[in-house]
């Protein structure tokens, strides 16, 4: 239970400036401070919550950051909580949804907050800390939680650890180990090295590698790590912090500003509805959150009416257990073996053939909240989606509850956002620069129209077995583009098993993909304007290219491989797909066509207007389509 929540200040967002009719928001800096009984069967399923050191009361403490954007005026508040979950101690919020610059955490001003779409709405943005480990400068959201012991004494575990340089985390000249080091003696440790995920690991010798200190290794003088090579180090690691407590804060922080009535301190008015919402580890949280019982409070009252996850996948979080690292985050080339993806992962209840268990995501009483998933291209190839809604073997489709949604947003790549580029990294084909956010923005609106007021959404959007959009990755249909690396295998989803000396899998559930056309676009999903009237093909998957490991998935890319200007430039390249000039007769043509295709996601809901407007403006200047 929170115990209280201390504001430290409150001041202006943006000077004061008007969001829509909301008007002026504030800034609320906080620290929230709770408790959980370890006696309570709300807290049973906490990990290492028996060793954690107690106060007089017999309960186990914790502190976390709090950061609310609210209206100045409370009467022209919504009244509704929305509540982004920090991806790693960061606000995504304002990058995705709002079109605005990535990695605002500390937004002050009218820039930082993009175009304003949730504060247009009139909600109560909250943010707040769950993960022990996330970084905090810039306002970055934390957890303090205890260390966990064995009666007093530290608890030691070998674990182990994974390192790929020039990814994810860009050059590294050190690796920063996720847990204290027990001892630096190097014969209790052993790093290793592979180039590609499926080679077998060879030993670094101790005299090319040494420990900076208990939490940092380096290669020895001189050497850097191979770009795109996997690092993996074993060690004795001490001193676990109870991680599950991030569940039971997050779940006790917004109970208290829903329920409880010195809450309007911080909220400026009364709660009426909570809506949660999470990219890609985010929404991977609130997917485990929902399944591990968090979404009912001590008391026994739903704490999220709604959840949107997007770009989760069919993933949870490697958090909840001694020695988590919830940073990690399991793909083709990286992190693999890693606990994420474990049954069930769909809202639809089925039995698991692998390993014999049965269950839905969702825990069937009135805890559940509705729940709309979205996830792009990507997800398919490296993320398991299609297993959201087909059975474990990929064998048929299943109907979902009516209190869940799902939808594929075609063409996009894990991250797509306003604002991303085309240029390639480290990859093969160019990125994936095609915008999923219009769908996001229709569906949150969708998802806060179905909690407040019982409207259903849009049917789920995805592609399926029946019909025969839902295909092996092999068997796409995918053109032969001169030059471009094509992708026919997606990332292996596989029962949980031993994570500090993970083995290849005997058995592994079947994941698929979307058919695509003769372009190379996927025809089933949400199919914005890019893909239904397209200037080039997009893509959720790409490739490495030296000096990484050649043909492993790039990590969570896409491609985007433009069409010819003409028809002389599509015959010298030998592209098999039609030239913009051979698609489109004018400018107005394309405009037409541009518009039929806003009309109808308008109707469907799966637009807002204010998005159709963007989509026809920026057609009517569309340069590469002669006038």
């Amino acid at each position: 239970m929170l115990l209280s929540l201390d504001i430290d200040r409150i001041e202006p967002l943006a000077d004061g400036a008007p969001f829509g009719a909301p008007g002026a928001y504030e800034r609320v800096i906080a620290t929230a401070k709770g408790e959980v009984d370890p006696r309570d069967p709300a807290n049973s399923g906490i990990a290492l919550l028996d060793m954690a050191p107690r106060n007089a009361r017999g309960r186990v403490e914790y502190a976390t950051d709090v950061f609310i954007l609210r209206p100045r005026d409370a009467a022209r508040s919504s009244g509704r909580i929305l509540y982004e979950v920090n991806n790693r101690g960061r606000k995504m919020l304002f990058g995705n949804i709002a079109d605005g610059p990535q990695g605002m955490n500390d937004p002050r001003t009218a820039a930082d907050v993009g175009n304003g779409f949730p504060l247009r709405r009139g909600y109560i943005l909250v943010w707040s800390g769950w993960d022990p480990d996330a970084p905090r400068a810039n306002m970055g959201l934390g957890l303090s939680a205890p260390v966990a012991t064995d009666d007093g004494r530290p608890i030691v575990q070998v674990v182990r650890d994974e390192f790929v340089s020039g990814t994810r985390a860009g050059a590294l000249e050190a690796f920063r180990l996720s847990y204290a080091a027990a001892s630096l003696d190097q014969t209790k440790a052993r790093l290793t090295l592979r180039e590609r995920e499926a080679d077998a690991p060879r030993e670094v010798p101790a005299g090319q590698w040494t420990f900076v200190d208990a939490r940092s290794i380096r290669l020895r003088e001189g050497d850097k790590p191979r770009p795109g090579w996997i690092y993996e180090f074993h060690y004795e690691a001490t001193n676990p912090k109870v991680l599950g407590l991030g569940f039971a804060a997050t779940r006790d922080v917004v109970s208290w500003l829903r329920y409880e009535p010195a809450a309007i301190a911080a909220t400026g008015r009364p709660v009426t509805h909570a809506l949660a919402i999470g990219f890609s580890q985010a929404g991977r949280y609130l997917r485990h959150h929902i399944s591990a019982g968090f979404n009912r409070d001590e008391r026994g009252r739903r704490v999220f009416d709604g959840i949107h996850a997007h770009i989760a996948g069919v993933g949870r979080i490697f958090f909840n257990t001694p020695f988590g690292q919830p940073a990690r985050t399991n793909t083709q080339h990286e992190d693999h073996g890693f606990p994420e993806n474990e049954f069930p992962f769909s809202t639809a209840t089925m039995a698991d053939p692998l390993t014999g268990k049965s269950g839905a995501l969702l825990r069937g009483d009135d805890s559940d909240p509705r729940l709309i998933e979205t996830n792009t291209s990507t997800e398919y190839w490296q993320k398991g989606a299609s297993l959201l809604h087909t059975d474990p073997l990929g064998t048929r489709d299943v109907a979902l509850p009516d209190n869940s949604r799902v939808y594929m947003i075609a063409g996009t790549q894990h991250g797509g956002r306003a604002g991303a580029t085309a240029d390639p990294g480290p990859n093969v084909n160019p990125r994936n620069p095609h915008n999923p956010m219009p769908a996001v923005r229709a569906l949150l609106v969708a998802l806060e129209d179905w909690v407040v007021s019982g409207a259903p959404p849009p049917p789920s959007r995805v592609p399926t077995l029946a019909d025969g959009t839902l295909v092996a990755p092999d068997r796409t249909g995918f053109p032969a583009i001169p030059g471009a690396a094509v992708v026919r295998t997606t990332n292996r989803v596989a029962p949980p098993g031993d994570w500090v000396h993970p083995a290849p899998p005997a058995q592994a559930y079947r994941t698929l993909v979307c058919r695509v056309d003769a372009d190379g676009n996927e025809v089933a999903g949400v199919r914005l304007p890019d893909i239904a009237v397209p200037m080039a093909t997009y893509t959720g998957w790409n490739e490495y290219k030296p000096p990484y490991p050649a043909g492993e998935l790039a990590d969570r890319d896409g491609s985007c491989l433009p069409f010819a200007p003409d028809a002389a430039a599509r015959q010298a390249a030998g592209d098999p797909r039609p030239a913009i000039a051979e698609r489109y007769a004018s400018r107005a043509d394309y405009v037409a066509r541009v518009e039929a295709v806003v009309s109808a996601l308008l109707a469907e809901r799966l637009l807002l207007a204010e998005d159709a407007d963007r989509y026809l403006e920026r057609a009517r200047a569309e340069s590469r389509v002669p006038a």
